[in-house]
């Protein structure tokens, strides 16, 4: 039987806001149907529907972390940055309780720009 932690809480939330992830101008997302994934201890997380996303821009890495809240996750590089450094991340397989990420990216700040509705992060 698994043991659930009282005090650790992860939710998914979709936003109304527009969200767009730009990489030294260039759009890399854009949507009106983000989640908003917020987990104790932990910033909010925006999660971008992977058909908003410029997939043609990225490529998927070796990387792969696990997560007890989330599950396995999966990361991506942009395609033209050589040192292949993970820029964002998916769970293709998430936890019944974030099961809503499900075919989602989300990014690191450091790697992109992000806006919503149109203010810089």
């Amino acid at each position: 039987m698994a043991v659930r932690n009282l005090f650790h809480k992860v939710s998914v939330a979709p936003t109304t806001q527009h969200v767009r992830i730009e990489r030294g101008g260039q759009v890399v997302a854009e949507t009106d149907r983000a989640l908003v994934l917020t987990e104790t201890g932990l910033d909010d997380r925006l999660y971008i529907p992977i058909e908003d996303v410029r997939t043609d821009l990225m490529v998927a890495t070796e990387s792969h972390t696990t997560c007890p809240f989330k599950g396995v996750a999966s990361y991506w590089a942009f395609a033209d940055d050589e040192a292949g450094r993970d820029a964002a991340w998916a769970y293709p397989e998430p936890k019944e309780d974030v099961a809503g990420i499900r075919d989602h990216l989300s990014f690191y700040g450091e790697a992109v720009e992000t806006y919503v509705d149109g203010v810089r992060r």
